[in-house]
């Protein structure tokens, strides 16, 4: 499998200078090879829900793609050879690691809140913040343009588009006694969705700058600002680990109403998620060259997808720590006195057998 030497870079045009190491580029990559599991099972059941079909289609018809453009075009600065361009080689250098057959346009705008998407119907649009060009360094700022190429390549930005759309739309119709209902239902599934494709974006952020430490540097300056001379990494992965197995049943449930408004997944969460595939077997085989190509997506089984996602569900209730999850696995082995167990773990306090409520030590 060929590398990029840090002394060459990409060669002609998008040649650049990376210290100290030699990463792997992905030839013909399929974005299976990094989604999450449970970015592909919420985007089948998004496609699933009733009325979904309709509005996209209808969308894709009326959403002002040009008019987005030239919003961008007239108002931000296009990332090019003369304007900022730093990011236009990251951008190259990230769309020749993933392989991504058309470079999207980057435009920096003028926003002091640090951000990024990837938004636009027929073709992808990359947007970043004045703020998070300020607050990261270059590599870092390497993982964020991956991680937005990978929303590229997985096709992200349609559902993105739409659910920026919607998001407006949904307030301008909330004074209507339950019209609103359907399209809530809708921008709840697509905040879903949207979530769990962070996930897959963060890991492909991760191939094309193959820096660890970057990537969980630039998750910590979201989520603390750029006083990284005063927080920890392994400090902040406890917290994901403090934030997964505290509390009772009442806590499970103001996770879920906690993050239900938000587009991004909480940032300790991230950083936990990508952390454990950079330690796993798959992302290392990924380096080795042995993963699915765009060639073979035709072929993928649909079926087969599901089950990984299923079974990446089961993984995740057996080794959660979470109350809520404790409770599942009770029910799903069928524990006696669910009713004791459930009153136990609501109050946090402990069950007969004086052990906590609510899940199996």
């Amino acid at each position: 499998m060929s590398g990029i030497d840090d002394s060459t870079g990409l060669g002609g045009e998008a040649q650049e200078r990376l210290p100290g190491r030699v990463r792997q580029r992905f030839p013909d990559i399929s974005s299976r090879a990094y989604e999450h599991p449970a970015d592909r099972s919420a985007l089948v059941a998004l496609r699933k829900l009733s009325g979904f079909d309709t509005v996209f289609k209808t969308l894709s018809g009326l959403l002002p793609e040009r008019s987005l453009r030239l919003l961008y075009l007239s108002d931000s600065v296009r990332v090019g050879e003369r304007q900022f361009p730093h990011l236009h080689r990251m951008l190259l250098d990230a769309c020749y690691v993933l392989d991504l057959p058309k470079v999207p346009p980057l435009y920096v705008t003028q926003d002091p809140q640090p951000n990024a998407m990837c938004v636009g119907l027929d073709e992808p649009v990359i947007v970043v913040t004045t703020g998070l060009v300020e607050l990261l360094d270059e590599e870092e700022m390497r993982a964020v343009i991956g991680h937005e190429v990978g929303h590229a390549l997985s096709g992200h930005a349609v559902y993105r588009t739409i659910l920026l759309f919607l998001t407006n739309f949904a307030a301008k119709v909330a004074w209507i006694p339950l019209g609103n209902l359907a399209v809530t239902a809708i921008v709840t599934a697509l905040r879903e969705w949207f979530r769990k494709s962070e996930l897959s974006a963060d890991r492909a952020g991760l191939l094309a700058g193959q820096d660890l430490r970057a990537s969980m540097r630039g998750l910590m300056k979201l989520a603390g600002g750029d006083h990284l001379h005063e927080m920890n990494v392994d400090a902040f992965l406890a917290q994901a680990e403090e934030y997964e197995a505290g509390g009772d049943l009442r806590d499970s449930v103001l996770k879920i109403m906690n993050v239900l408004p938000r587009s991004h997944p909480f940032t300790t969460v991230r950083a936990a998620e990508l952390k454990k595939w950079a330690d796993s077997r798959d992302y290392q085989r990924l380096l080795e060259g042995h993963y699915p190509r765009r060639a073979e997506d035709k072929g993928t089984s649909v079926t087969d997808s599901l089950r990984e996602s299923a079974n990446h569900y089961a993984e995740s209730v057996r080794s959660s720590k979470d109350p809520l999850m404790g409770l599942v696995r009770d029910i799903a082995e069928g524990a006696g006195d669910l009713g004791g167990r459930l009153r136990e773990t609501f109050r946090g306090g402990k069950g007969p057998d004086g052990g906590k409520g609510g899940g199996k030590e």
